[in-house]
């Protein structure tokens, strides 16, 4: 197949998706070209490494835009819409020149659903394929109600929340009428489905993602007394409420945290550093680290912790899994579908005294990890694999290529 790809991803567990999945096709056979906007992300994993084409396309930065910017409690906006628009169309027209068999589109990190997807087709029709992570967060009071210890004593945040309340709506508008033009698309789980169903009455298929385990994987290195969780340092990622677990496991077995971070918020992170002071946990936040170091941090940690609300996939628990590392994650999201409780991880209620108990037992029990660990590498090399992703994705491509 002749694929064109676009996305405008930041770095991310949604990028290295991207990555390995267009890892996947290239070495099946199948000529990938990749388009986009100059704000994608292309510093992390870079897709030119596994494309047989790149081509970005500038997006014009524009005086309100960097205004805007400036406010960063809301989407990181250095461009206007209008101008990402613009550009986006242009990728569309460029590929509607060219002889692809079907076309694949990612998520905006502005926009969420990408506005490419409202011109791809005109003038020439051609199958697309539309992998939609997840709807827009912005408006639910989960994630207001996170972001309270942010904004309360803080002036300059509780203006940026103000002014953020005019993008949210923004931003859902124009979401809501970009999907439309979506006639195949994709989710990363049954959880994230049915958030679309409810979102935009749309149906959608489940396109399992998986993890590479040419990379990720167990070797021997010595174990630490450490736990880790990896996730941007933001309130929605439950940093704050696994810090409060570890805190209940006994000092003489307590083991040192470490948060291994992409990007945050300076001040979230000056938060959680001085609640782990307050409480005697040893916390370490690690930002940008090299797959070298976060595969060593895999294979050193006794057990991965995980606890964002609603995440609505989470690459995490798969790569610890294949690594080896039991993992103990809260029972929402999909971390139901990529653990199975008791067998390759712990899945636990959200409380901080279950999860902690949780902790202990594992952290006592060298047996009972080493039992998850074999489980958990088993099931990821049967299921879980790029292979077994790049299969799925394939698929789904030539379905949809069937039904044009």
């Amino acid at each position: 197949m002749r694929i064109a790809i676009f996305h405008n991803l930041p770095s991310g567990g949604a990028k290295r998706a991207l990555y390995g999945l267009l890892k996947y096709l290239r070495k099946d056979g199948h000529r990938i070209d990749v388009f986009v906007p100059s704000t994608a992300n292309e510093d992390f994993l870079p897709l030119k490494e596994v494309a047989n084409d790149f081509k970005v396309f500038q997006v014009r930065n524009t005086t309100i835009g960097s205004v805007i910017s400036t406010f960063k409690y809301v989407p990181p906006l250095e461009i206007s819409f209008s101008d990402l628009e613009k550009t986006e169309k242009d990728i569309a027209e460029f590929i509607n020149k060219h002889d692809y068999d079907v076309i694949f589109s990612e998520q905006d990190q502005f926009t969420m659903t990408p506005f490419f997807l409202k011109y791809v087709k005109k003038p020439v029709k051609k199958p697309v394929v539309y992998y939609c992570q997840q709807p827009p967060r912005l408006r639910e009071k989960i994630m207001k109600k996170l972001y309270q210890n942010l904004i309360k004593d803080n002036l300059m945040y509780k203006i940026r929340n103000k002014i953020s309340k005019i993008y949210v709506s923004k931003i859902a508008s124009i979401d809501q009428k970009n999907i439309s033009f979506s006639k195949y698309t994709l989710s990363n789980s049954y959880f994230s489905r049915e958030s679309i169903l409810r979102s935009y009455g749309l149906n959608s298929f489940v396109c399992y993602l998986g993890v590479d385990t040419e990379f990720f994987k167990h070797f021997n290195v010595p174990e630490e007394n450490l736990v880790m969780s990896v996730g941007q340092c933001m309130p929605e990622k439950g940093h704050e409420f696994i810090l409060n677990s570890v805190a209940l496991v006994d000092p003489e077995i307590r083991p040192k945290f470490i948060i291994v971070s992409n990007k945050g918020d300076i001040k979230w992170e000056n938060y959680l550093k001085g609640l782990a002071k307050k409480k005697d946990v040893i916390l370490e936040i690690l930002n940008l680290v090299s797959d070298d170091d976060l595969l060593l941090l895999y294979n050193q940690a006794k057990l991965v912790l995980f606890a964002p609300y609603l995440e609505p996939f989470g690459l995490v628990p798969l790569e610890a899994m294949a690594c080896g590392t039991p993992v103990v994650a809260v029972k929402e999201g999909g971390m139901r579908e990529t653990v199975t409780h008791d067998v390759t991880g712990i899945l636990t209620d959200r409380d901080e005294i279950i999860f902690s108990k949780e902790i202990t037992k594992l952290l006592l029990n060298e047996e009972k990890r080493k039992e998850l660990s074999l489980n958990a590498k088993k099931q990821v090399n049967n299921f879980w694999t790029l292979n077994h992703a790049g299969k799925r994705l394939v698929c789904h491509l030539d379905r949809a290529m069937s039904r044009e």
